[in-house]
């Protein structure tokens, strides 16, 4: 560092480096304070986003509740439509697709299903909208399409809910009478630990038959 004989010569040499520099000292610190500024605009854009969410999403439930299926039904589509970017989107997306199953219109339920499939912005959202999506798939014949969409999971990213593929995946097979591979998927749901009861009635339904002893001769 260079040293001064005199301040008149350090305030001389910080006078020309401030001449020198100002320009883009003063152009750095308006950047910082746009950049600030901006993302707190975006955080309180955000926050209001999320509140405002909040609110229709508790609207819906609440005609929900009432069995208003109608009002429940238009604040499911303006909420991916208005708020997109929120987590209330992909609920709004369940809840919608109920509704439809509830008028009857399976194949409808079938495309909000596979939109939140697409659009859930958690793995545990992805897997409800799944697994509802197969459950339509087996109640309207699509049994090959159901197993597809089984085989596509990834195992590793499934923790939680390898037993209702697992069961559901026998009741495909079940289905299309390959009993065999039907037995095979309840088995794998039972060992995971976490199977419905039901699944054991299941397995019991399709268990191979005693083979009957032959007789001494």
């Amino acid at each position: 560092m260079a040293i001064y004989d005199t301040e008149e010569e350090q305030l001389e040499q910080l006078k020309k480096w401030w001449e020198a520099n100002q320009t883009s000292l003063i152009a750095g610190v308006v950047t910082a304070l746009v950049l600030v500024a901006g993302w707190n605009m975006w955080q309180n854009h955000q926050t209001n986003q999320r509140s405002q969410a909040s609110q229709m999403y508790q609207q819906m439930l609440e005609s929900a509740a009432k069995d208003n299926s109608e009002s429940t039904e238009k604040l499911a589509e303006r909420l991916p439509t208005e708020f997109a970017s929120t987590a209330y989107a992909n609920y709004a997306h369940l809840q919608l697709a109920k509704v439809k199953v509830q008028k009857g219109d399976l194949e409808g339920a079938k495309a909000v299903l596979k939109q939140a499939i697409q659009t859930a912005a958690s793995e545990p959202l992805k897997h409800v909208a799944r697994l509802r999506l197969i459950q339509l798939m087996l109640a309207t014949g699509q049994y090959e399409q159901g197993l597809q969409l089984i085989a596509e999971v990834d195992s590793a990213k499934a923790e939680g809910f390898s037993a209702s593929y697992d069961e559901l995946q026998g009741d495909l097979y079940v289905a299309l009478d390959r009993i065999d591979e039907a037995r095979s998927a309840y088995q794998s749901a039972i060992r995971t630990g976490q199977a419905t009861p039901l699944t054991q009635f299941k397995l019991d339904d399709v268990a191979a038959p005693a083979v009957a002893p032959t007789a001494a001769n």
